[in-house]
């Protein structure tokens, strides 16, 4: 059962312009996503990219890297357009906006997939701070008694009353997926939640799909603002 990981790393990001290619303390993101992930027991790892720029410097630090269409709307549908080339059992879509992420996050989704043959697997990990409760880019997750997903929102979930603080989980958005089934997903009409939450693993299910949900007590930041890259750098400084 092969496991590929690819990360999709596009230079469009309208907060963050040329997201991929900006410094970490003497790196560029996207290698340092590469380099963390490539201590997991992934069988294979790709990038996909839309722009030459993050090609080339792919291959300068000895990546392994395929052009995609720059039309795709998310990053689903650009890591589909490579694993449909794909011989392999498995995709792991890692997010190019983590530099921190953890090869054991990453070996937990692959267990998951592998043990229990789901369709799709995900992360989360548990939140207490009242800013990231109700922080709108955190987005949060609750799921029922085995561990599968009944709804991701970027509202707090369940409800946010005043002093209790527990039973938060912030969705880490690292997914492992079945290959067929991840391109059946990306050929499914967006829906309402999906839309209306802009969380697209909400098609799944809208669809009557299930979402397993494992647990991490790995520590992350997604790069989504200046602010964000200003802690990781500085993170990465003291750690490096």
């Amino acid at each position: 059962m092969k496991v590929t990981g690819i990360i999709p790393a596009r230079m469009g990001s309208t907060r963050l312009p040329g997201k991929p290619l900006l410094d970490i303390c003497g790196k560029t993101m996207i290698q340092r996503v590469y380099e963390r992930a490539l201590q997991s027991d992934l069988d294979d790892l790709i990038i996909a990219c839309d722009d030459v720029r993050i090609y080339e410097v792919v291959k300068s630090f000895g990546g392994k890297v395929v052009m995609t269409s720059k039309t795709h709307i998310n990053g689903s549908t650009r890591i589909a357009e490579v694993a449909k080339d794909l011989s392999t059992t498995y995709i792991i879509n890692i997010q190019g906006d983590e530099p921190l992420i953890s090869f054991k996050a990453i070996n937990k989704v692959i267990s998951e997939l592998k043990t229990n043959e789901s369709k799709v697997v995900t992360l989360k990990t548990k939140i207490s701070d009242k800013e990231d409760i109700l922080n709108v880019n955190n987005v949060k997750v609750v799921c029922d008694n085995n561990d599968y997903a009944l709804y991701f929102s970027r509202s707090p979930i369940p409800a946010y009353k005043e002093n209790e603080i527990s039973g938060y989980y912030k969705h880490i958005g690292i997914y492992g997926y079945e290959r067929e089934f991840l391109l059946k997903y990306v050929d499914m009409k967006s829906t309402p939640l999906e839309k209306r939450e802009s969380l697209e693993q909400l098609r799944i299910l809208e669809n009557q799909y299930k979402i397993k949900v494992i647990e991490t007590n790995e520590y992350f930041i997604g790069v989504d603002t200046q602010e964000d890259l200003d802690k990781v750098r500085s993170l990465i400084s003291i750690n490096d």
